[in-house]
């Protein structure tokens, strides 16, 4: 039999300078196994490889969200179908052993059985590009967060001459009067020593705060014109719907539903009964940040929403079979829900902007 007259499915187990590759036949017999640099040049080598092999049905790729994000675009691009594959789990490594090669068969089959059959993210159009500029703009919010706390941390251990006249300041006003101070004297001496580390912490937080501000002003037009339905809801800014769309990646219809959508959240209520206790309790699983964006506009409507108020009133006034925390979880299944349908779905694109009341 020619092999243009076999089917195969290939795997990956993916690195940051070479690439695992292994091939199987449509029985889940194993072919062959190689590895490929990471270069593009490798790339083609990797797939004249494996279509020698036969004709292509996809591709199981563990890590497309690192190392194997480039590899997924390539493929794409060449018209292969990519599946996204979990890591094995802990029991499957004890039981098969650990290496490149038994990865890359454990991918393809993974892909061959069904227990593997995610599409990865995209990767190549304007969330990718909002996602690069949050990730600098995240650990900016991060180091600022830090140098205040050690700003705090060394006021409460400064000598007295140091600290008395930082009393009671808000966190603006304590960083703008360190930042304008002048500390002299010799540095043996605590207290000058503790003034002069006050002041560079101060400019250290004030050049954050200037990134962070530099990194909204080139962030929040890119999310207005990748999503201005989803901009447009109540309670959700550039930073949350950036996150969504982050989390979403450039081809949202990758996600079957909403409730996938909420799922991949951990906004998805999960069973937790037992005998005579029927309940939910909270899905810890999923994309955490985007969890806590969910959280976040929740937080803003019972703010600032008239409707969420009354929701959230009348849940309330039910009695006490739900608490406020469970109520909130109500709250961000409904926003996963109404966020879904207005992430940049290709056959959604042409429904006007919703009205607001």
């Amino acid at each position: 039999m020619a092999a243009q007259d076999i089917a195969v499915v290939g795997g990956i187990d993916t690195h940051a300078d070479l690439h695992q590759a292994a091939v199987i036949d449509s029985i889940g017999r194993h072919l062959a196994t190689e590895q490929f640099e990471t270069t593009p040049t490798g790339y083609r080598r990797l797939l004249d490889w494996r279509r020698s092999h036969g004709e292509v049905l996809a591709v199981g790729i563990e890590g497309t969200g690192a190392y194997g994000a480039e590899i997924a675009r390539f493929l794409t691009a060449n018209e292969v179908t990519v599946v996204e594959v979990d890591r094995p789990d802990r029991k499957a490594r004890r039981d098969n052993g650990k290496s490149d090669a038994i990865d890359a068969y454990a991918a393809a089959t993974a892909v061959l059985s069904g227990r593997a059959a995610g599409t990865p993210k995209a990767r190549n159009g304007i969330v990718e590009a909002i996602r690069a500029l949050r990730v600098v703009r995240k650990s900016a919010v991060k180091a600022r967060t830090q140098t205040l706390n050690q700003v705090r941390t060394l006021i409460v251990t400064a000598p007295s001459s140091a600290r008395d006249k930082l009393r009671g300041l808000s966190a603006k006003d304590l960083i703008d009067t360190l930042a304008r101070s002048r500390p002299t004297g010799e540095l043996a001496d605590p207290a000058c020593a503790v003034k002069t580390a006050l002041h560079r912490l101060a400019r250290r937080y004030q050049a954050l705060d200037e990134e962070i501000k530099e990194a909204d002003r080139e962030i929040a037009p890119l999310v207005t014109q990748a999503a201005p339905r989803l901009i447009a809801l109540p309670g959700v800014g550039p930073e949350t719907a950036g996150q969504l769309l982050a989390s979403a990646g450039d081809n949202p219809d990758r996600l079957r539903s909403e409730a996938a959508f909420a799922h991949l959240c951990g906004a998805a209520p999960v069973p937790a009964s037992s005998g005579r206790t029927n309940r939910h309790r909270l899905n810890r699983g999923g994309d955490r940040a985007a969890d806590n964006a969910l959280h976040t506009i929740v937080l803003v409507r019972m703010k600032y929403d008239q409707r969420t108020q009354e929701y959230f009133a009348r849940r309330t006034a039910e009695g006490m079979t739900m608490t406020k925390k469970d109520i909130v979880r109500c709250l961000k299944r409904f926003v996963a829900r109404e966020v879904y349908r207005h992430l940049p779905h290709t056959a959604r694109n042409h429904e006007p902007l919703p009205q607001t009341t």
